[in-house]
């Protein structure tokens, strides 16, 4: 068995940020299945981290974005079938007529070749990978940044820049916040309608932002249709995308035979904060702790980070019309696990947990919180800090 190389990103202060554990599991991934997706947002490493998980042996990248690089896979049986080890294809939704010809060399008995598939996760490349390559491959995604790859002195910088490489590692506040908004600028205008969504980019630009407003909160397609002037139907098709782009996450409902009356619409967050602080124009620390959406922004980069480090297969959210909620519900290694975000010095139990415990027969109930100092609440309730989350997974 190869010593891992450790995947890393470097800026101009000499700042190293490892990512070993994703490389372990594409390696554990191609291990199992003939053809392995590396999905994620833009600019979030896919290419740097699929190079350096070839580089272990013998492997072959296809740049699609590159025009020779597609040219030579205009006949794709032909360029692909005789290549051994690793074959590595970016920017694979650019030529649909690849996925049929996986299926036919993933399933050669030699399987002289393992398939690295890099996406956007656009609705061509989900397509064809249902249609084409169902039984034969896995999805791994890929994200930006977390604590336990930057360490927990530097999570105030994770949660204000967010955790895209390029901004998380800019040299200053300022560079970083520019980096987001050309990212920002070239998503809507060049972006999105490579990856099939074919939108008008000020109209989507309004939308991201109205929808910046509704962080962290119940989704209201009418509200944010009759504001712009078009139907909840297209607002619908502006979330859908942005979902599907990893730009928004849609956290759903939890529905139970309970006897009471629940919330039924999804809530939403922007999933990267920095992203969400340029929509909110605030660019540095000291703005956003005077900033009126400083609650929702915590809230929201706790959700992710709580998601990142227990990787349950699903999620949701709790809440009662008698105003009763819990911020993230999920099974995980056979508990029910409940998780509320607090942002305050000292948590204490409220009468909305005990209320979210019982109705979801919660095994254990954590509080994240901005602190230092984990203690117990009560019987399977406990507070714990936002850079200690790693220590609470148990991991298969």
């Amino acid at each position: 068995m190869p010593i891992l190389e450790k995947v890393h990103f470097e800026c101009k202060n000499s700042t190293v940020i490892t990512r070993p554990s994703y490389e372990g599991r594409i390696r554990t991934a191609l291990g199992r299945s003939p053809v392995v997706m590396l999905v994620g947002p833009r600019q979030s490493g896919k290419s740097t981290l699929a190079r350096t998980v070839g580089r272990a042996g013998q492997y072959h990248f296809f740049d699609l974005e590159d025009p020779a690089a597609a040219a030579s896979l205009e006949q794709p049986m032909t360029a692909l079938q005789s290549l051994r080890g690793l074959v590595v294809l970016d920017e694979a939704q650019r030529q649909p007529a690849l996925f049929p010809v996986l299926r036919v060399l993933a399933d050669r008995p030699d399987a002289p070749a393992r398939f690295l598939v890099l996406g956007s996760a656009t609705p061509e490349l989900s397509r064809q990978s249902a249609e084409s390559l169902a039984g034969r491959v896995e999805i791994v995604e890929l994200r930006g940044f977390d604590l336990g790859e930057i360490g927990r002195e530097r999570s105030d910088a994770l949660w204000v820049r967010g955790g895209f490489p390029r901004s998380f590692l800019a040299a200053t506040d300022d560079d970083s916040h520019r980096w987001r908004q050309d990212f920002l600028a070239t998503f809507l205008e060049r972006d999105l309608g490579v990856l099939g969504f074919g939108m008008a980019p000020a109209a989507m630009r309004r939308f991201w932002t109205m929808l910046s407003h509704y962080h962290g909160q119940i989704w209201n397609g009418a509200e944010i249709a009759a504001a712009m002037g078009v139907s909840p139907h297209t607002t619908r098709k502006y979330l859908d995308a942005l979902e599907q782009t990893f730009m928004v996450r849609v956290l759903q409902p939890w529905h139970d035979n309970l006897g009471k009356r629940l919330v039924k619409s999804p809530k939403i967050y922007l999933r990267d904060s920095g992203l969400f602080h340029a929509l909110q124009g605030i660019q540095a620390a000291t703005q956003l702790q005077v900033h009126p959406k400083l609650g929702a922004s915590w809230e929201g980069f706790v959700v992710e980070e709580v998601l990142r480090e227990f990787q349950p297969h699903q999620a949701w959210f709790y809440a009662t019309h008698s105003g009763a909620e819990l911020d993230l519900f999920f099974l995980h290694r056979g508990q029910r696990i409940g998780v509320e975000v607090k942002r305050e010095d000292a948590p204490r139990l409220t009468k909305s947990m005990r209320v979210a415990q019982q109705d979801l027969r919660l095994d254990r109930l954590f509080v994240v919180y901005p602190g230092a100092q984990r203690y117990a609440l009560a019987d399977d309730v406990e507070c714990v800090p936002l850079t200690t989350l790693g220590d609470l997974v148990v991991r298969a």
